[in-house]
């Protein structure tokens, strides 16, 4: 699968996904398309990538569509919304409550995002504003009505507060953004996401354990693509979760906090999969979120 490439979901009726590109990396960003009696896409990708996101749309012959679903309002994952909503004008947006008005106003979501993603802001283009009238909030066991099937909200904060998970009852899959990891399908490998400012490790776990009891039968990462879900894969999300952690808790009893992310960076195994640059950004983006996560928490080892 090559960036803009559309595949179906396994095992799915009408469901969808295209290669953003994202980062310019190969199988690093995904967009899902629900073609329902109501079409829904769950995230929308950064801004910059949205023609992946429109050809995915053409291609099936998406002319109305419905819902615009991030599950959460970082910018790789909402980036795209405002645009999308331009070209859908009767598209309603959902988000979590917490995240809502940051589409209506993006201001603070560019500062911020700028901050966290450093020199990774070159891929991005800035999000148009959403008028609040196009804009829903929705809360942990809100569903959403597609007319051939029902999305169940699921609140996951570990990853960021305002995040959700979307649970088709009608294929069974679980839309999990970034509360199950990265997914990197070509190394087979589970990856950590803990970005700044907002990581939390505890509730990270939960998130996984809500997982564990929707027990779906497809997990859509938002990075990257669909997976069979198992036990294990959520046994060994909270696994590298933990260990990833420790790993940074341990480094800075040994390091200040810009020698812990160099060490981080310097030794990430990534690099033949995604490039030295991704690579690199992608472990200092992580560590500086567990580096916050610690300071939040009191621990100044």
């Amino acid at each position: 699968m090559a960036i803009g490439d559309v595949e179906a979901v396994p095992n799915s009726s009408d469901v969808y996904y295209v290669d953003t590109g994202m980062y310019e990396v190969e199988h690093y960003g995904s967009v899902y398309l629900i073609d329902a009696e109501k079409p829904a896409l769950v995230d929308t990708g950064i801004a910059a990538d949205r023609e992946h996101v429109f050809a995915l749309l053409d291609e099936h012959g998406v002319d109305d569509l419905a819902y615009i679903l991030p599950t959460h309002v970082h910018l790789d994952h909402a980036g795209g919304a405002g645009y999308l909503a331009e070209r859908y004008p009767d598209a309603t947006v959902m988000t979590h409550e917490i995240g809502a008005p940051h589409l209506v106003d993006p201001s603070r979501l560019i500062e911020g995002t700028k901050a966290a993603v450093e020199d990774q802001w070159r891929f991005y283009d800035e999000p148009l504003p959403i008028d609040e009238s196009r804009v829903e909030s929705v809360t942990d066991g809100d569903e959403i009505d597609l007319g051939d099937r029902t999305l169940t909200v699921h609140h996951a904060p570990g990853h960021a507060p305002h995040q959700v998970m979307y649970h088709d009852d009608g294929d069974d899959l679980l839309f999990t953004g970034d509360a199950m990891g990265i997914w990197e399908p070509r190394s087979r490998t589970l990856l950590q996401t803990s970005p700044p400012s907002q990581f939390n490790l505890e509730k990270a776990l939960d998130d996984v354990r809500t997982i564990e009891d929707i027990d779906p039968k497809t997990i859509c990462f938002g990075h990257f693509g669909p997976k069979p879900y198992t036990d294990d894969l959520a046994e060994e999300y909270k696994r590298v979760l933990v260990e990833w952690v420790e790993a940074v808790r341990q480094k800075r009893a040994e390091l200040d906090d810009e020698a812990v992310i160099t060490h981080f960076v310097e030794h990430t195994e990534m690099d033949e999969v995604w490039g030295v640059r991704k690579a690199q950004d992608e472990e200092r983006l992580n560590v500086r979120g567990v580096l916050g996560y610690l300071d939040y928490i009191g621990d100044d080892e």
